[in-house]
């Protein structure tokens, strides 16, 4: 996956985590598909997607070939603090920070216990 974003590294993590059997166990729980939508500086521009496919256990570039459960659109800071905890999503979503089509009920389960913890990467 080549991109000159820092989210893609740990999007890279993710897709170990999921080949793990704690990963399995996210894949199992969650059973769903996001995609999400990372822009470099501004949301909306020059956007990166990758769908982390929490159904099939595995992370891939490009958009979703069917409707994911739940769609994202953030900055790569942004994510990253989501993702490793930094920032509560709600709060992202409040302040404008993060973007949700789709299923809030799915939403609300994109978390970062989903995530390999920062230690490992």
């Amino acid at each position: 996956m080549e991109s000159s974003l820092q989210s893609a590294g740990l999007l890279e993590q993710m897709k170990i985590h999921l080949s793990t059997d704690a990963g399995k166990e996210v894949t199992k729980k969650i059973g769903l598909v996001y995609q999400l939508n990372i822009a470099p500086k501004k949301i909306g521009v020059d956007e990166e997607i990758f769908v982390v496919d929490l159904k099939q256990g595995k992370v891939t570039k490009g958009p979703y070939d069917g409707k994911p459960d739940a769609t994202f659109s953030f900055t790569d800071k942004d994510f990253l603090s989501i993702a490793t905890g930094k920032m509560n999503p709600q709060i992202a979503f409040i302040r404008g920070a993060m973007k949700i089509k789709g299923s809030l009920s799915a939403a609300q389960k994109f978390t970062p216990d989903i995530f390999p913890k920062p230690s490992k990467l």
